[in-house]
């Protein structure tokens, strides 16, 4: 039975059409959606709409639902429509009467927000922890080839020496630059949108705050109206956070693919890696890097998807606002296990110092003979100018020793790597907090 049931039958078509795939996305929501329940039931008993042993009695079913779904047995049919109709066609099914008044002072739009909201923190929670780790193990191999020599690029052409050491250490940083991001988008989903009906709030003295609390948001949404104008906004918020981190991992991609080339050979990576080719016995294709590349872009994709629907709409709830949800989990999936591949590529790639120092040639020094000059007292734009008219008589340079030399702050020298680790530790310990405090408010709602 459907929650809007009048009476008629839809047409088979029609019904089609607007179900979609949410009976079958919806499956990511069931634990939330029941977590919502219990707690929406417990404000209900508050207020007198439920009496205790009412509660009691709805609790049961719903701690079962939850089983199930741990245990991937917990059906949503295309007749159902989405998961709290599931859940209350489950509730209705086992109690009757009783299960027919979960829904008193809640809408679908509302229920399926604060849905959205548990399971965005949940999986921004996973995507800081898997960026931590990636982040670590960066810093790591930064660590380890401190002062292995390669060179810098610029425009695509060698510029500069460089070393592997500051290469990794400047994706390491960049991931924990985009945890800032990513705990803005964590900030606004922190809020709890129950109760703010179908946008107009609801005709009861219902105790927003209540449920707030139960359900372990730091805080109530306030303008009933801004709560469901704000979905897809907030959705957007957190599709973007992740495109900064896809966007990172798209360039470490392109970078690995392109020195990792025969004719580069900076880095090379292990058999387990790589697929091959139906025709080329020799080839061994980096093929996760190119698909990480296009998931990058499908996050992209997911993002100009939502913001353009949302864009589109009067303020209040409209239908379209159903297709965010799949862009939202998709996100999610993809940033999360190319966060995991990479994390366990990085652990394994292999550094060929000696190619990274053949490709040193000596006109990356050029900049230093530059400055050799300025040292002496010659104005910088002469001394360019005379190594510029000389740059095949740039003589060769010590390369670690030259690396080794850079010691101001950031430098290849002095890559600042201890106190970059230091930082991961310290986040990681922070977010284990938060992990578990988000898990152990949930769970207490179960006993």
């Amino acid at each position: 039975m459907k929650l809007w049931d009048k009476g008629y039958s839809l047409n088979k078509e029609i019904e089609r059409f607007t179900v979609g795939n949410d009976f079958l996305i919806d499956k990511n929501l069931v634990k939330h959606d029941v977590y919502g329940s219990i707690a929406h039931a417990q404000m209900l008993c508050k207020i007198g709409i439920l009496s205790n042993a009412e509660f009691k009695k709805l609790k049961q079913p719903l701690i079962e639902i939850l089983k199930l779904d741990e245990k991937n047995e917990f059906q949503i049919n295309p007749s159902d429509e989405d998961a709290h109709t599931a859940i209350e066609n489950y509730l209705t099914a086992k109690l009757g009467d009783l299960g027919k008044k979960i829904h008193t002072a809640r809408s679908r739009n509302d229920q399926v927000l604060v849905d959205i909201r548990l399971y965005s923190k949940q999986k921004l929670l996973e995507v800081q922890k898997s960026a931590l780790d990636l982040a670590f193990s960066l810093a790591e191999a930064a660590e380890k080839n401190r002062l292995v020599p390669m060179p810098g690029y610029t425009h695509s052409r060698a510029a500069m020496p460089s070393s592997v050491g500051l290469y990794f250490g400047s994706f390491a940083e960049s991931l924990v630059d985009d945890l800032e991001i990513l705990d803005e988008a964590f900030e606004l989903n922190d809020q709890c949108p129950l109760g703010s009906g179908a946008s107009y709030g609801l005709p009861l003295d219902i105790d927003r705050q209540l449920v707030s609390d139960l359900l372990g948001f730091k805080s109530v949404q306030n303008n009933v109206l801004y709560v469901q104008n704000s979905r897809g906004k907030f959705e957007a918020s957190s599709i973007f956070a992740m495109s900064m981190v896809m966007g990172d991992l798209a360039k470490l991609s392109n970078d690995l693919i392109l020195f990792s080339m025969d004719e580069f050979g900076f880095f090379s990576l292990p058999d387990e890696f790589c697929t091959g080719s139906s025709i080329m016995p020799q080839k061994k294709n980096p093929d996760a890097f190119e698909l990480t590349r296009a998931k990058a872009a499908k996050v992209d994709a997911n993002l100009f998807l939502v913001k353009n629907i949302m864009s589109k709409l009067q303020s209040g709830y409209s239908r379209d606002l159903q297709l965010t949800k799949e862009a939202l989990m998709d996100s999610f999936e993809i940033t999360l296990s190319s966060l995991r591949i990479f994390n366990i590529v990085i652990k394994k790639i292999m550094v060929n110092k000696k190619k990274c120092i053949e490709a040193c040639s000596s006109e990356l020094f050029a900049t230093e003979q530059v400055y050799e000059l300025v040292k002496k007292g010659v104005p910088f734009r002469d001394a360019y100018k005379k190594v510029a008219r000389d740059i095949k008589k740039v003589p060769a340079i010590d390369l670690v020793k030259n690396i080794s030399s850079k010691k101001h702050i950031g430098a290849a020298g002095n890559l600042g790597l201890d106190n970059l680790k230091n930082k991961i530790k310290q986040l990681n310990s922070e977010l284990d907090s938060e992990i578990k405090k988000f898990s152990s408010k949930l769970a207490n709602l179960t006993k």
